[in-house]
């Protein structure tokens, strides 16, 4: 028998109550008691990106949210900012640039965060930028950017600040309304702990504005159409239902733990794999910018880190994440969101400690296991 383990940075473990949700009877979307559940979950979302605005819900991965960010906003020829320090960060400019948009690229080193500075200058340079896009958490990279000090720079402009914070919302404080993001998007299979299939996008006033004057072609992605049904308690086309029941039932399992004490939990889970990487001796590849959804260190030398990976998913049952790019065989990723917990992290350790042992490295079984306990102590009286 082997028991599987999921912590790769999404999708995530489900919860058992949210996959009994889904196991139930499919029941139309366009009933009373679909719209009833759809009413409930869509004010527990604002609750989670902590706005007062509509969450949109999509049938759609969270790059659904994104595109449909870029196509409801702009017109082809507008220009804007975009920080790639990695995978999602270079998605932005290849979805701007395939919708017309001229975009003013911000390359900054995988596992850093973005200087404000080379910001403010490209904004104070060219009054006429129209948004900032940037991730919040950087998946590939376990990077964490400045989202409330971007915020600051595009505030009193004619600007947006666009997020993506598929592996943020939920993992961090990231307070949409309190800070001034303009358009915070977020997918279903990273810290809402269900299936991949739902994509989330809300937006401020200030967005809504924009809206007005976009030329940019769309029709599913129709944000305009999705907030009217919106205060109908429906969608503008068939919803992924089962999802949406399972969503709620997440939502209400992350309001009972309380949203602070969610963003302690991923703190303290953070802490505790770079606690355990420093006691193995494992570089860590974000130390100055963490994201909290995710810990990325280097695999040691002489160990291919794609067998690495294959060998904790394939013989223990473990799965993490490799790297992407020129980072692919040399780095491993480890998650800490969602249904995640103390004992999901003592897993991940020893399955690292044991594999790198298999694999030929010299590594001091239960070192980083007890370094990670000593900061998982916390989350108990």
């Amino acid at each position: 028998m082997k028991k599987r383990y999921l912590l790769a940075p999404g999708p995530t473990p489900v919860p058992e109550s949210a996959l009994l949700a889904m196991a139930a009877p499919v029941i139309h979307h366009r009933t009373p008691q679909f719209s009833e559940i759809f009413k409930e979950t869509a004010e527990l979302l604002k609750y989670v990106f902590q706005t007062k605005q509509d969450v949109l819900i999509l049938a759609a991965s969270g790059t659904g949210a994104m595109e449909g960010s870029i196509t409801n906003l702009f017109s082809p020829g507008d220009e804007v900012i975009v920080v790639n320090g990695g995978k999602f960060g270079e998605r932005w400019a290849k979805i701007s640039e395939a919708y017309g948009l001229k975009v003013n690229m911000i390359t900054v080193e995988w596992g850093k965060a973005v200087d404000p500075a080379a910001v403010k200058k490209i904004l104070d340079e060219k009054p006429g930028i129209k948004a900032v896009m940037v991730q919040a958490s950087e998946t590939s990279t376990c990077a964490a950017h400045p989202v409330k000090e971007l915020a600051a720079l595009t505030k009193d402009r004619d600007c947006l600040l666009i997020v993506d914070g598929i592996t943020a919302v939920g993992v961090f404080d990231l307070p949409m309304d309190a800070w001034g993001i303009d358009v915070l998007v977020s997918g279903s299979q990273k810290a809402f702990m269900l299936p991949p299939g739902l994509a989330f996008a809300a937006l401020s006033e200030k967005a809504w504005k924009f809206q007005e004057t976009a030329k940019c072609p769309r029709f599913y992605f129709d944000f305009k159409k999705e907030r009217k049904n919106l205060k109908d308690n429906t969608t503008a086309y068939t919803p992924a239902v089962s999802l949406i029941i399972g969503l709620g039932e997440a939502l209400k399992m992350i309001k009972e733990e309380g949203l602070q004490n969610v963003f302690a939990r991923h703190d303290r889970l953070a802490r505790s794999v770079k606690a355990a990487a420093k006691a193995m001796n494992l570089k860590l590849l974000a130390p100055d910018a963490p994201s909290n959804a995710a810990t990325g260190v280097y695999v040691p030398e002489g160990v291919d880190g794609g067998k690495l990976v294959k060998y904790l998913r394939d013989e223990m049952g473990v799965t993490m994440a490799g790297g992407q790019d020129h980072l692919k065989g040399k780095i491993l990723r480890i998650a800490h969101l969602g249904y995640v917990d103390t004992f999901d992290i003592i897993v991940a350790i020893a399955s690292i400690e044991m594999a790198l042992t298999k694999l030929g490295h010299k590594a001091e079984l239960g070192k980083g296991v007890a370094a990670a306990q000593q900061i998982l102590l916390e989350g108990y009286k």
